[in-house]
């Protein structure tokens, strides 16, 4: 059967679809590539980067390869790259290959070593500031290192002792040469390889010297016959330079760098190493923290891969920049739990009623739905008894009007079992109930024949024989305003202060976005439920079950709440 391609996603579809209809290539040629950082885990924006290479290369039956952008020892762990293998296939891809950009060092070095010969490169002794000063500003043009001009021998010499280990860090840089009065900075004899003695984290000792990202980005997606490099916009006046690299190395095969704009969302950090500062100055438990935007922490919250795929394509591949509402990604959540999540049924601030015509010691079953839109999923058993749990915001002693719950003389229907009424309630010096009293009307069980009187407010309970303590978690956005935090460029040298790094957020950072309710009340099921099962608790929200969980107290992440404000467009 024939692939249908005749309905582009995206306009970066539409390249590749309009070289594939040139003769430039077959379909099965097409090939991407994501070439992440492992210096930390993976968040949203990432996803986006994800779905771009995988879903274009996936449409035409090519490839797609996982390839480490491993050239800066200083920040790289291999924690991160097994998180980030994790990550992109708990979101349901599967790279065609594993690379490690490490892996084309010594490549790389004989490409350096042919533009040095060519006249294409120097080695240079300048520091870091004095390459900035030489470099120039946007309006004016830089001027030549005073070792431009090095013969191909002495430079041929220079950096082979720098391969060698002769010379400390910052000590000499090889510089491609190119224009130094470029009107694009990133033409004005970038480096592209510097010293730094480290312990690489794949290849170990065997090198000191290390490619910059812009000369070793064009060669390996050369090198690995990739089609189509596609990446995030800041990456646009860099095109020019990864053109010229494989261009000057040349490469039979040219790649062609495509640039989307990035995935912004209101209320989001999107900065990697902002995230990176947050959990090093411990604003939070870890990488994985619920609260945080890397796909282990949506993943600990509660987002399935499929509904953050929704959010992916409904947002959109575009080249102007914009920002996703956070609500359209809680909206694509809700929608698949509101038809896939069990019901059930938690008291998070608890407070006991006594229904004092009920009978000491008598328990009586109650039948609870676990999903009223789909009867086949069945019911489960509840326990009616004297002491009964309703929520504390359920109750008032001096309602104001159309308070629709429980106060003295007004009556309620407690969910799936009697209609009650208030009799009052005890009150401790603080003004806080301390217990409320009740009286049942035996002919209104729900389901019973001739039950039919109606009552404007539904509590959910629990019973004293059915309750289990539970720690239960509410999550609010990160960040206090709508602003969203645009990731800087990542610099090739290493942030190690990254107490600096967040205290430029700190006042943004919303203390109150995690709150721990210690004391909470569960069904019994839910006390032995899996870790990663996920339930609308009645009235309160969607949660899941979290790895902290203990058999004696179990605990329950909020993935969101029930009322959904956002309204998608037509």
């Amino acid at each position: 059967m024939e692939k249908d391609f005749s309905k582009p996603m995206n306009f970066i579809d539409e390249i590749v679809a309009e070289e594939i209809a040139s003769g430039k290539y077959r379909p099965e040629e097409i090939q991407t590539r994501y070439p992440p950082e492992p210096n930390g885990y993976m968040h949203i924006g990432h996803a986006k980067a994800i779905y771009i290479n995988f879903s274009i290369s996936g449409k035409y039956g090519g490839k797609c390869n996982l390839r480490f952008d491993d050239t800066n020892p200083a920040k790289e762990e291999e924690e991160f790259v097994d998180g980030i293998i994790h990550d992109i296939n708990w979101l349901g891809y599967k790279q065609d290959a594993v690379f490690f950009g490490s892996d084309y060092f010594d490549k790389t070095y004989e490409l350096a070593i042919k533009l040095i010969k060519k006249g294409a490169a120097y080695v240079d002794d300048l520091d870091k500031d004095q390459m900035r000063e030489y470099r120039g500003t946007l309006t004016t043009p830089g001027k030549n290192s005073p070792y431009r001009d090095r013969s191909v021998e002495e430079n041929l010499d220079l950096f082979e002792r720098m391969k060698n280990g002769e010379f400390p860090n910052g000590a000499k840089t090889l510089r491609a040469k190119i224009d130094m009065a470029s009107p694009n900075l990133n033409m004005r004899d970038p480096a592209i390889y510097r010293i730094l003695h480290m312990r690489h984290h794949h290849q170990g000792d065997k090198w000191c010297i290390y490619p910059m990202y812009d000369f070793a980005h064009p060669i390996q997606d050369a090198l690995e016959g990739v089609t189509h490099s596609l990446c995030s916009k800041e990456y646009e006046a860099h095109r020019p330079l990864y053109d010229w690299v494989v261009e000057q190395c040349e490469f039979e095969h040219k790649p062609r760098q495509i640039e989307f704009a990035r995935l912004n969302i209101t209320n989001t950090v999107m900065s990697k190493r902002y995230l990176r500062a947050l959990v090093e100055g411990g604003l939070v438990s870890g990488w994985d923290d619920p609260r945080m935007p890397t796909l282990a922490g949506l993943r600990r919250r509660g987002y399935t891969p499929s509904s953050i795929q929704d959010f992916l394509k409904r947002t959109g591949v575009a080249k102007a920049d914009s920002v996703a509402d956070a609500q359209l990604l809680e909206h694509c959540i809700r929608e698949e739990l509101n038809e896939d999540a069990m019901r059930a049924i938690a008291v998070t601030e608890p407070v006991k009623v006594v229904v004092t015509n009920w009978e000491d010691g008598k328990v009586e079953d109650v039948e609870m739905e676990n999903h009223p839109a789909k009867p086949e999923l069945g019911t489960r058993t509840l326990h009616f008894g004297k002491e009964l749990y309703i929520e504390k915001a359920d109750f008032m002693m001096d309602p104001p009007k159309k308070f629709f719950r429980m106060f003295p003389g007004g009556e309620v229907r407690l969910k799936g079992a009697y209609i009650v009424k208030c009799q009052g309630a005890d009150v401790d010096e603080n003004g806080n109930v301390t217990c409320i009293y009740v009286t049942y009307d035996p002919t209104s069980k729900s389901g019973m024949e001739g039950a039919n009187r109606k009552v404007k407010g539904t509590l959910h309970w629990l019973s004293k024989e059915d309750a289990k303590q539970a720690k239960i978690r509410l999550y609010d956005y990160m960040l206090k305003d709508e602003e969203e935090v645009e990731e800087e460029a990542e610099d090739e040298e290493y942030v190690s202060d990254h107490t600096a790094a967040a205290k430029a957020y700190t006042d943004r950072f919303n203390k109150d976005s995690l709150i721990e309710i210690n004391d909470a009340l569960v069904e019994p099921f839910l006390a032995e439920c899996e870790v990663g099962e996920r339930f609308q608790f009645m009235r309160t929200g969607y949660f899941i079950k979290d790895s902290d969980s203990t058999n004696e107290l179990p605990v329950f992440n909020r993935i969101v709440g029930l009322k959904d404000s956002y309204k998608p467009k037509a």
